[in-house]
């Protein structure tokens, strides 16, 4: 199944086990660019399905199932590939390096890169303010986050909070279908949150028939999702954490999850 947006063209399709691809396309230029490449084939026939031919390759961070398909998509098209610049070493067929608060064009677009690193060191997520669009990885997922596996919490709840801090109808596009997990896993430490209740029911529902979670909103994530919450008077009383930090607050959520 395919979704599509309505500002930046942007085609959203499921890949390997649980990653999603995604592919966008400024008319205006031609300019066309996969986020990553989970499966180099999967990207193919989405750009093949579209009739579009690609032009960039944006890396979000070294994880295998994010870049195992980079230097074949690369060798078929030529394009270009850009990547965070802290792991610049582990992307495969690297041009260009970029950091944060680093901006570049795609198109008559300008993306905005953010460092967001706790997931992988140099975790980047690249937002375009003008489709209002941000591409984040493994960093957010839909009431979740990813694991912190080369960072600290304090890095990952700061990069978590980046996220949070896009304006509130942002789209964003995550790395995995992992929804309704995080849904059951977020009742758990906001149980009386009624905005959560409700929309675990409806992403419920969605895949019980077949169709995407994603993308999320920032104003959604912010109202749902626990990691974006730690200092939610009710989450901490749930947790007996009313006196500690929030990025305590965060690391307990995230110890919970990581034992779920």
């Amino acid at each position: 199944m395919v979704t599509q947006s309505s500002a930046l063209d942007i085609r959203q399709f499921p890949c390997l086990a649980d990653n999603y691809g995604v592919i966008l396309r400024d008319a205006a230029t031609n300019s066309v660019a996969t986020i990553d490449v989970p499966d180099a084939n999967a990207v193919s026939d989405a750009l093949n399905e579209a009739g579009w031919t690609l032009t960039h390759i944006l890396v979000t961070h070294h994880h295998w199932d994010h870049t195992q398909g980079v230097e074949e998509l690369k060798a078929k098209t030529g394009a270009t590939v850009i990547g965070p610049k802290l792991e610049a070493a582990k992307i495969p067929g690297l041009d260009t390096a970029v950091g944060n608060g680093d901006t570049f064009s795609f198109g008559t677009y300008e993306v905005f890169v953010h460092e967001t690193p706790g997931h992988t060191a140099g975790h980047v997520i690249f937002h375009v303010p003008d489709a209002q669009a941000a591409f984040v990885g493994d960093t957010l997922f839909a009431m979740g986050c990813g694991r912190v596996t080369e960072g600290s919490m304090a890095e990952m709840h700061a990069s978590v909070m980046t996220v949070a801090g896009l304006p509130p109808e942002t789209a964003l596009y995550c790395g995995h279908e992992y929804t309704v997990a995080n849904a059951e896993f977020a009742l758990t430490v906001d149980p009386d949150n009624q905005a959560l209740k409700t929309r675990a029911d409806d992403v419920r529902k969605l895949r019980a028939g077949g169709k995407p979670t994603l993308p999320t909103r920032v104003d959604v994530e912010r109202e749902t999702n626990p990691f974006l919450r730690a200092a939610d008077p009710a989450i901490r009383a749930h947790l007996g954490m009313q006196t500690a930090s929030d990025t305590e607050v965060f690391a307990e959520i995230r110890e919970r999850k990581n034992r779920a």
